[in-house]
């Protein structure tokens, strides 16, 4: 096709896969966005759900927990719940993002976004 051109042909090629990269990228972006997650703590008395964006979007808690003196524990099952809904939200971010540097041809280990 760009014969004579030496390697300009191949970076065609390549700047045609990094405007796809980028496209699917975005579009990736935006997904995370309607992804969601739930953290949970105390056996499931506090759930957080939050985007795979790491947005906290809404916690549930068990009313048997509000017992007079248990504000701290309370309090600590709200933490432990929304912690670990963001490590799941984190998790699936960079399961969506493996599959799109696998979708794109990229090698496995690679990290995105750069």
């Amino acid at each position: 096709m760009f014969k004579g051109l030496g390697g300009l042909g191949d970076m065609a090629g390549m700047m045609k896969k990094a405007q796809e990269m980028q496209s699917k990228m975005g579009e990736m972006q935006d997904e995370l966005h309607n992804i969601m997650v739930v953290g949970e703590a105390g056996a499931g008395l506090v759930k957080a759900t939050a985007s795979a964006k790491g947005d906290l979007k809404s916690l549930d808690i068990d009313p048997s927990i509000f017992n007079g003196d248990d504000k701290e524990v309370v309090e600590d099952l709200i933490l432990a719940a929304v912690k670990d809904a963001q490590a799941k939200a984190a998790e699936r971010a960079q399961d969506e993002m493996t599959k799109l540097s696998e979708g794109l041809g990229l090698p496995k280990d690679m990290k995105l976004p750069f």
